[in-house]
């Protein structure tokens, strides 16, 4: 069975990946580390992270598919070793943070800081403005969404958060997107107010036949559209699955035939 190693984005945890995994259980032999809070951590230092839990899971080559922060992560495993990515699926990631993002990421980190030092809740309140597309609004109510609030805080662990964060900061995938030679999918949500369409089209030249696909969503389409991202991704998934077996089907039958 093909192995998927699947990557989330800055403050979340694997549970995003639940309507994937659920669907692809069948197809993968499925891996979601949780990313660390690395004092001074970079991109680098986050891809040998999940890299060592592959490893140690006995993966040797996988699948890969990453949000956000988890994007960047598996281009970079993607780009520093070509051998081990079978595919690679990127949601919501960015080629190099600029100065607007910069501004943005520095903007979570003192809502984190104040959240830290004074128990409130400012950047899970940040979160579904800076995530959610014009379909979360005008579906929900403030009810509704003060839940998802509550949720969301619960969820975040302020210190965590904010080391990724930094991390966020340093990213520049540039030099690295040319050595990328899996297939690779650059998924981008139509409603991202984080990440702008040049980024995808960076990623797009960077990275030689990459296919491109969009999604009605904002940045978190994995909370604002649970079933869509996960058709999504796992209709490029299950494609390249099929690709990859079929030269080793072919060879055992081959073998078989002897």
């Amino acid at each position: 069975m093909p192995a998927l190693v699947l990557i989330h984005g800055t403050g979340a945890d694997p549970a995003q990946w639940t309507p994937l995994t659920e669907r692809l259980t069948d197809r993968f032999t499925v891996l979601a580390p949780a990313l660390p809070a690395l004092p001074a951590g970079t991109v680098a230092d986050l891809a040998d992270h999940v890299v060592a839990a592959a490893d140690e899971a006995g993966l040797e080559r996988f699948h890969v598919a990453g949000h956000s922060l988890g994007a960047v992560v598996a281009a970079h495993i993607a780009g520093t070793r070509p051998g081990r990515v079978a595919s690679l699926a990127l949601h919501a990631a960015w080629a190099h943070t600029d100065t607007r993002m910069a501004a943005e990421f520095r903007h979570w980190l003192a809502l984190l800081e104040h959240d830290a030092a004074h128990g409130t809740n400012l950047f899970a309140r940040m979160v579904p403005l800076m995530a959610f597309g014009p379909r979360y609004w005008e579906r929900t109510d403030e009810d509704a969404h003060e839940a998802l609030v509550r949720a969301v805080t619960g969820m975040i662990v302020p210190e965590t958060a904010a080391r990724q964060t930094e991390t966020d900061l340093g990213v520049d995938l540039r030099p690295l997107l040319g050595r990328i030679t899996a297939p690779t999918l650059v998924l981008a949500s139509t409603q991202d107010r984080l990440i702008d369409g040049a980024q995808q089209q960076a990623l797009l030249a960077g990275i030689e036949g990459a296919r491109y696909a969009e999604i009605d969503a904002g940045h978190g389409a994995p909370g604002e559209d649970p079933e869509g991202f996960a058709a999504k991704l796992a209709a490029f998934l299950e494609e390249r699955a099929d690709e990859e077996g079929r030269p080793v089907a072919a060879a055992r039958a081959a073998v078989s035939d002897l």
